[in-house]
């Protein structure tokens, strides 16, 4: 047994620890979740989504306990209100989709034969959330996998350690047995080791590349199903038709938001030549109004990175940039503390020979480099390792479509960025990962098919 503690950024406090469970213990956890499992499957599907949009109000009724909470666990401000909007969003989609979503496929009946496919629950679906966005990314496996009549053991990441115990007891408060959804604390070691051994059948992860490497060595042999939604490093395309000013907030807040702590933030973004120097001028404007601090401060829009050392991260990748002959904007504030607390930044200069243009940053910086046309942006967008979203931002939506069609990209944004439309499928390629969240696909993801191939007569 060890303690898992989530250090607070907001001042290098502890803020809460649990212990985590012995191999043998997590495996008696894991294998009641077996056990209950197909009682609730032969819950009528309108009942399983019933009970699990019960859960999701109970956890919306906790609102005013978890904001300061998350700002407490991971830094973001309070006055943007937590997550229960898209957590909402997302599942009531699944929710009201579902019944379609599982139907059974007809393929054809006549006087001798019958024959469809079902689709058929996983089993125990174990799902492995991260700490930057904890509820809305849990919510999206959680909620569409339970209705499609899977049992669920999650994980969170330590730095938000107390949301699964939240999410766990509002669910058990609204209904939902206490082994068909339970939250549980291992270190990496034991979850590997249920993996490996087999304890679950389907596991959903996200977080870094690294981290989905482990799940897939962890995984080898045992045919579990993964999905797997890992590091981006997503650009946007602003062409020389764009509204300007809706690229420049939309992109910037894309870059910024969450202290940049986003899986689809945009970290690079490539501008036609004769908006270039404008747009850089305006995000520049923009990013100077930002205030850095507490974010238990109503009046604070950028709050502490999760951790110093994702901080130091950034800051890292900027030097770097400088020493190289990449321009910084944006003078340091006065609250950067050289830890958590983080001056945002906007660079020009840059080239793909720099780690920031490269690597993933997840923090709030962002490169902006200009182009001369599509060609030069499709060439950049793909010079990646990841592939999660694209921002294009112009005026014709078909231009649009074919520069989208060449871009090695999950999801394909014109003038928007940075949301989770629940109604398409959440993916990515490349190291980004595999599989797919939400949509029908999601539950395609997160069942199997069987096909019945029924003969009524043999004479």
């Amino acid at each position: 047994m060890s303690l898992l503690k989530c250090i607070s950024p907001i001042d290098g406090s502890g803020f809460a620890e649990r212990a985590t469970l012995e191999a043998g213990a997590a495996r008696a956890l894991v294998d009641r979740a077996r056990a209950a499992q197909a009682d609730w499957a032969a819950r009528p599907l309108s009942e399983r989504a019933e009970l699990v949009m019960a859960g999701v109000a109970a956890v919306g009724a906790m609102n005013d306990e978890i904001v300061p909470e998350l700002a407490h666990m991971m830094g973001r401000p309070v006055r943007y209100g937590g997550e229960f909007g898209g957590f909402n969003e997302r599942a009531s989609h699944m929710a009201a989709i579902a019944e379609e979503a599982l139907a059974d496929i007809a393929v054809g009946e006549d006087a001798t034969f019958k024959r469809y496919i079902k689709r058929v629950p996983h089993g125990v679906v174990f799902v492995v959330a991260p700490w930057n966005y904890p509820y809305m990314t849990a919510i999206n496996t959680v909620a569409p996998a339970l209705i499609a009549g899977n049992t669920v053991v999650l994980k969170h990441a330590t730095q938000t350690l107390l949301v699964g115990e939240r999410m766990a007891r509002a669910f058990h408060s609204a209904g939902v047995p206490e082994d068909v959804f339970m939250n549980i604390f291992l270190d990496h070691d034991t979850t590997s080791a249920l993996i490996a051994g087999g304890a679950f059948d389907f596991v959903n992860f996200t977080g870094s590349v690294g981290g989905g490497r482990a799940m897939e060595r962890a995984a080898a042999g045992t045919f579990t199903g993964l999905g797997l939604e890992l590091g981006g490093k997503d650009p946007g395309y602003v062409m020389e038709d764009a509204d300007l000013d809706a690229a420049v907030a939309t992109l910037i807040d894309g870059a910024m938001f969450n202290s940049g702590q986003c899986c689809c933030g945009i970290e690079r973004i490539y501008v036609h030549e004769s908006l270039f120097d404008a747009f850089v001028e305006k995000s520049v404007e923009l990013v100077k109004t930002y205030k850095l601090g507490n974010p238990l401060d109503p009046d604070t829009t950028l709050g502490p990175m999760a951790n110093p050392r994702f901080a130091d991260e950034v800051r890292a990748q900027v030097s770097e940039a400088v020493a190289a002959g990449a321009i910084a904007h944006i003078p340091t504030f006065a609250e950067d503390d050289g830890g958590a607390y983080l001056t945002p930044q906007i660079l020009t200069g840059v080239t793909h020979d720099m780690r920031i243009m490269r690597d993933e940053s997840f923090g709030p910086v962002v490169g902006i480099m200009p182009v001369k046309d599509d060609e030069e942006a499709i060439a950049l967008m793909n010079d990646s390792e990841f592939g999660l979203t694209a921002s294009l931002w112009t005026a014709n939506i078909d231009r649009a479509m074919a520069v989208g069609d060449r871009i090695e990209t999950g999801t394909v944004f014109l003038n928007r960025a940075d949301y989770l439309d629940p109604g398409l499928c959440w993916t990515g390629c490349k190291n980004t990962g595999r599989g797919g969240g939400l949509s029908v696909i999601g539950y395609h993801n997160l069942t199997r098919p069987t096909s019945y191939h029924l003969k009524k007569v043999t004479k």
